[in-house]
């Protein structure tokens, strides 16, 4: 009988971390993966995809006039550690000053979402990456974005960005 007390004494923290380990395992188990993002509308995240493809080619190439005429004249640019930028001026010429040939912009493939803004445009998010081209083998960490796209008929421009690295 005293072993059976004494077994009984060394099973319950045994007991213990299963119940433990089973009800964690349960818990994982019961929240689904998230699902792959799917657009609701293929054509606006084509439209949206492309735009940003020429945007940020603009970007990279220093192609200013092209970035001019991409940014809404009421462009509000929230930056994480830079602040709030409304002046499409300073917003160019802060381009030209700190990016041209020194910064290059990749797109981590696969992350952008798309969804659409009735009445007025579309909400991209996405994530991104900025090397230093001054400097190849420095890290580069992966930034989200938002931009805010205004349709005036055919024509996207940017009238919202925000920036979190």
């Amino acid at each position: 009988m005293f072993s059976l007390i004494n077994t009984n004494r060394n099973m319950k923290p045994l007991l213990a971390i299963c119940i433990t380990l089973f009800a964690a395992g349960a818990a994982k188990a019961q929240t689904p993966p998230a699902a792959p993002y799917i657009p609701d509308d293929t054509a606006l995240y084509r439209t949206i995809v492309q735009q940003d493809s020429i945007f940020f080619h603009a970007y990279n190439t220093c192609d200013m006039a092209t970035q001019e005429a991409m940014y809404a004249d009421s462009i509000e640019f929230y930056h994480d550690k830079g602040g709030l930028m409304t002046s499409k001026k300073e917003i160019l010429e802060s381009t030209r000053k700190y990016i041209c040939g020194k910064v290059t912009r990749q797109l981590q493939p696969g992350s952008i979402e798309v969804y659409p803004i009735k009445g007025f445009g579309a909400v991209e998010m996405a994530t991104h990456r900025f090397h230093n081209n001054q400097e190849p083998d420095a890290p580069s960490h992966p930034g989200k974005f938002i931009v805010i796209w205004k349709q005036n008929g055919t024509r996207w421009q940017l009238s919202r960005i925000v920036s979190l690295h």
